[in-house]
């Protein structure tokens, strides 16, 4: 009932007011006030209008001064911004021209480079094929009889070479303490007795010990000694006929020469290579005139000591065909001014020289390498791989091209071990003991093997060498002698497998010096059959040494021999 109360009340004060205020609008009142009212509003909203119609024409007059400002601004920019591109298209321009100068002037520039660069590498092949000639000069120079195949002979103003023996500081001769190597006594030809001084015999000081001191003046005496036949000559008196007693076979002139004296004349002038005059005038010295050989018979006794010693040659021939090593070797010579060659095939027990017109396949018919089947021991000759059943390579040679190629190409590293390694090789088979060497079997087969591995890694070391730092063409030595290393392996090490195969082919060149050395004597020979004669007579004087023989003693006995008629020389 409240609630309604107050909702009443409520009503009735709003429609008191409204009809208060419709009572104003009919009188008009309200009207005038609002007009009024609304007059008032007009004229502020006017004035507000006209204030804002000038901050808008100020803002306006404001905004043209900026605009004519900014106007002017721009075309001053603009202005400098035209006058800087127009710089910059100068500055471009000469930037383009110079570029272009700078294009012409390197391309000029790289036609220089280009002509400077074949000038160089024109003057670096110069300098490069002049450097190379130079080695192989320095290397022809520095080769010698160390350190390549020439012969010692070949180089008369050679070095002295040094003694390998570390100095003991002991004075030179005999030691104290040492037994003496006194001279070999001789059985007296004459006695003579020195008499007792009397101060030793008459004195009662000393006593005779018994011992008898004694000394030998040995001399030398040459003589003459003739041996005279003679008989009765008787003639027929129906046919006229003059008959004798036949003499001793041989003696045909009515002097004949000893075979003692044909062996001293031929020993001398073959072995020993005295001239022919130097023999004849010598062995008229030595008989005080009485000996007087004549060249012509001294030139002769090579070619009887040939056919008298054909039986020695047959049986040389067939040992050395039997032998199971055979050294061998060829060497030139001069006959009658064309240059010919000999052979040579050795064993420890026999020698034999062969005459030949050419090397090669020509040169080994008729010698024992030709039906040869085992072992031959050779310098690198390749004809000789045609022939015999295995090879084995002359180490001595390739030790000392070694020793060259250090000095040559000293920037390499693998020559020094190869040639210390084949010298360590050849030490090790020297010093194996002498009384097994027929037993392959008893060689250290983990030594062979630790030789074998050394020997390879050394040449893989030589291929890298070569491979980094090729070889000119003037100096291939070295890069030659590791691939003959690589290519004939087998062949240089096939005396670690057989004691009886040397590693080396000394045995062979040590003969070729006494061809040498009478080549020097001769300087050439007068014809081929001469030379045939002499190099069948010298492989029966090298045999003779090599058994131990004497040789005069045997050279004589052979002179004494009848020549046999139906000579067939192996030759």
């Amino acid at each position: 009932m409240i609630g309604n109360f107050e909702f009443i009340t409520n009503l009735q004060y709003k429609a008191k007011s409204l009809q208060r205020q419709l009572d104003s609008f009919r009188s008009g009142e309200k009207y005038i006030k609002m007009n009024s009212e609304h007059q008032a509003a007009l004229a502020a909203k006017n004035r507000e209008i006209e204030r804002l119609k000038l901050e808008l024409a100020a803002a306006y007059a404001g905004g043209v001064t900026a605009r004519k400002n900014w106007f002017q601004v721009h075309e001053d920019i603009q202005a400098e911004h035209d006058k800087e591109i127009r710089r910059l298209n100068r500055v471009i321009k000469d930037l383009e021209e110079r570029a272009l100068r700078a294009e012409r002037r390197v391309d000029e520039l790289k036609d220089e480079k280009l002509a400077l660069k074949k000038e160089r590498y024109t003057i670096e092949t110069e300098l490069d094929e002049e450097r190379g000639k130079n080695q192989k000069l320095i290397v022809q120079i520095n080769r010698d009889y160390e350190n390549s195949s020439i012969p010692s002979s070949a180089k008369p103003k050679r070095k002295k070479i040094a003694s390998s023996r570390e100095k003991s500081g002991k004075k030179p001769g005999g030691q104290v303490g040492h037994k003496g190597h006194l001279r070999k006594k001789h059985t007296p030809t004459n006695v003579i007795e020195i008499p007792a001084p009397e101060e030793y015999t008459l004195s009662p000081d000393y006593k005779p010990t018994g011992k008898i001191i004694t000394k030998q003046l040995v001399g030398l005496r040459i003589g003459v000694t003739v041996d005279e036949y003679f008989t009765s000559e008787f003639r027929n008196i129906h046919t006229g006929q003059r008959v004798h007693a036949d003499f001793p076979e041989g003696m045909v002139n009515e002097v004949t020469y000893h075979g003692d004296i044909k062996a001293f004349a031929f020993l001398l002038n073959n072995f020993c290579n005295v001239s022919v005059l130097k023999v004849s005038d010598f062995l008229s010295e030595l008989t005080n005139g009485e000996i007087k050989v004549s060249a012509g018979m001294i030139n002769g006794l090579t070619k009887e000591f040939s056919q008298k010693t054909e039986a020695d040659q047959k049986k040389a021939f067939a040992d050395i065909l039997l032998s199971p090593v055979v050294n061998v070797d060829f060497t030139s010579v001069r006959v009658n001014g064309e240059n010919m060659q000999v052979a040579v095939c050795a064993t420890p027990d026999n020698t034999m020289y062969f005459a030949r017109e050419h090397k090669g396949f020509e040169g080994v018919k008729g010698t024992p390498v030709e039906t040869h089947q085992q072992t031959l021991v050779h310098d690198h000759d390749v004809t000789f791989y045609s022939y015999g059943g295995a090879h084995q390579e002359c180490l001595e040679h390739p030790i000392r091209y070694l020793k060259g190629i250090v000095e040559n190409e000293p920037n390499l590293k693998w020559h020094q071990p190869m040639r210390e390694l084949l010298q360590e090789m050849i030490h090790f088979w020297k010093n194996l003991d002498p009384e097994d060497k027929r037993n392959p079997n008893e060689i250290d087969p983990a030594r062979v093997a630790e030789f074998e591995t050394r020997y390879d890694h050394i040449l893989a070391l030589a291929s890298k060498e070569y491979e980094y730092e090729p070889p000119t063409k003037y100096n291939k030595e070295g890069f030659n002698l590791h691939l003959k290393l690589l290519n004939y392996r087998d062949n240089h090490l096939l005396f670690l497998y057989d004691r009886n195969v040397p590693p080396t082919n000394n045995l062979a060149e040590r003969l070729i010096r006494v061809i040498k050395r009478k080549l020097a004597q001769v300087m050439a020979f007068r014809s081929f059959d001469g030379l045939d004669y002499y190099t069948q007579s010298i492989g029966v004087v090298a045999t003779l040494r090599t058994q131990g023989r004497n040789l005069f003693e045997s050279a004589s006995s052979k002179f004494n021999m009848p020549i046999n008629k139906d000579r067939n020389i192996a030759s």
